[in-house]
């Protein structure tokens, strides 16, 4: 007989666990096991680790090491004033600097690590988008160099007016890096070439090849030895976003809307449904009809546009100059951004906005303390650390265990294919049921695939209580089955077709 799909879910009007809703008093049990909790809790434990190399790094703390058991509160005190000068310029340099003489000084900071995360939050996006359809795109930093190199020539060259210039600029970008990206693509599609090794070497190509262009006139400033290009036009540059007395600049606004965009297009969007289905599950994506090499390369695409967009807000935003340095480490903190978001727009957007901070408060810490601005390195190491290993961040901190549903969904922090589904989804046989994951048909894997909830059953599925039991158990209902040696009766939902119909 063959197989029919099921979802198990919770009986009309049942109660408790097995309608799906926590139990009770388990609210706090339930924000405590979740996601966001382990990744507020992996930042906590990366300052506190932090904070012990800073401790042991400090002179005065070394000092009074030399006559602890004498006076061991010197050796207190001087811990406790280390770190907190340390954090507190952190803070300074990077949010609020109370010790400022005007407000604009104040906020000056916070400004400045906006502007910071720009770039970042962008060109994290697409790394993201890379990660949700299953490939592994470290090439974020030669994409936004030809996002660069393009927005550069297209701004320096050519004299139009300020809105037409400026959108030609942007658009010449996300082309520069779509083109770069598309390599990638096409060569996974074509020949299985694994795209770690391909964005690696482009990468390499992307940093020499800028290097020789700014030392030949299509981008060399005129006059100038240096490898440099001329500024941009004015009217090709992002104009201020709170006047002059900032850096920040409108390209932060195109950060969030690129925000916007990403989430649409992973949740709402066709493509976005099929990239999902492809970094889950390729096979059963290719099985329903989804051709798998054409999202590798659509995928690449829009990451690589969206990493020359990144190019874009640094040299038509913040820098207004080309240079080799343009991409510097964006390339690389975007996989640890896009990891810390979780893939998600969302996330990736705020996890932006923390390394933007950081970066920008590193140096304050340094300049003020005398902290090495390496300490700001290892807390973003140590972030990603601990987001890659939430047991261990759960064992720390005793936080109770997820449930399975939860348990598959953050299984992989970087595709995160959410099985939700097929947590809940059970297929009927004959003999019992049998876990979806062994025997799903392929309409529902890919719709598990994309990270799309298993529907709640219809009153018609739900009905019967013998679909209730839980996978694996067999049923003692008189319709279980047909008895031994007989043929059972066929039900409406059941293909009559035999072992043909199976085997279709």
């Amino acid at each position: 007989m063959s197989a029919v799909t099921t979802q198990a879910g919770p009986k009309p009007g049942a109660s408790g666990p097995a309608a799906g809703r926590p139990d009770g008093g388990s609210a706090l049990r339930h924000m405590m096991a979740g996601n966001g909790m382990v990744t507020v809790l992996a930042i906590v434990l990366s300052l506190v680790i932090s904070a012990v190399l800073i401790i042991l790094t400090d002179e005065e703390v070394l000092e009074a090491l030399g006559y602890f058991f004498a006076r061991p509160q010197d050796t207190l005190v001087a811990a406790w004033e280390a770190v907190a000068a340390a954090y507190a310029a952190l803070f300074r340099g990077a949010v609020f600097n109370y010790q400022a003489e005007d407000f604009t000084g104040m906020i000056y900071p916070f400004m400045e690590s906006l502007t910071l995360s720009t770039p970042l939050i962008i060109i994290s996006l697409g790394i993201a988008i890379s990660f949700r359809s299953g490939l592994f795109n470290i090439g974020g930093q030669g994409q936004m160099i030809f996002g660069a190199m393009f927005a550069t020539f297209f701004g320096v060259h050519l004299q139009l007016p300020f809105g037409v210039h400026l959108l030609l600029v942007v658009i010449m970008g996300i082309l520069g890096g779509a083109l770069w990206g598309s390599i990638v693509g096409i060569l996974k599609a074509a020949t299985g070439a694994h795209e770690v090794i391909l964005t690696i070497m482009l990468n390499y190509i992307a940093v020499y090849l800028v290097a020789y262009l700014l030392q030949t006139p299509v981008l060399q400033r005129e006059g100038s030895t240096n490898p440099v290009s001329d500024f941009l036009e004015p009217t090709a540059v992002f104009p201020p976003l709170l006047g002059d007395s900032f850096r920040l600049h409108w390209g932060f606004v195109v950060a969030i809307l690129t925000t916007v965009f990403a989430w649409w297009l992973i949740q709402r969007s066709t493509i976005g449904f099929q990239l999902r289905a492809v970094g889950a599950n390729p096979a059963a994506a290719r099985t329903a009809g989804v051709s798998v090499k054409r999202m590798y390369v659509v995928a690449m695409v829009i990451s690589g546009g969206l990493a020359g967009l990144a190019g874009v807000s640094q040299v038509s935003g913040t820098e207004k100059v080309l240079n080799t340095d343009v991409a510097g480490s964006f390339g690389f903190d975007a996989i640890t951004v896009a990891l810390l978001g979780r893939s998600n727009p969302v996330g990736v957007f705020f996890a932006g906005l923390l390394f933007g901070a950081l970066r920008a408060g590193g140096v304050t810490m340094q300049t003020e303390t005398g902290v090495p601005i390496d300490i700001v390195l290892i807390i973003q190491s140590l972030i990603v650390l601990f987001i890659a290993a939430p047991p261990l961040v759960r064992t720390i901190f005793r936080l109770p265990a997820p449930s399975a549903l939860e348990a598959r969904t953050a299984a992989d922090p970087v595709t995160q294919p959410a099985l939700a589904g097929a947590a809940a989804a059970t297929t009927t046989t004959a003999g019992g049921t049998a876990p979806a994951a062994e025997s799903a048909v392929v309409g529902d894997a890919v719709g598990v695939a994309a990270g799309d909830a298993a529907s709640p059953p219809s009153p018609a599925e739900s009905a019967s209580p013998a679909e209730a039991a839980p996978a694996g158990a067999r049923r003692d209902a008189p319709d279980a089955g047909p008895p031994p040696g007989g043929r059972g009766t066929a039900s409406p939902t059941q293909d009559t077709t035999g072992e043909e119909g199976e085997q279709r």
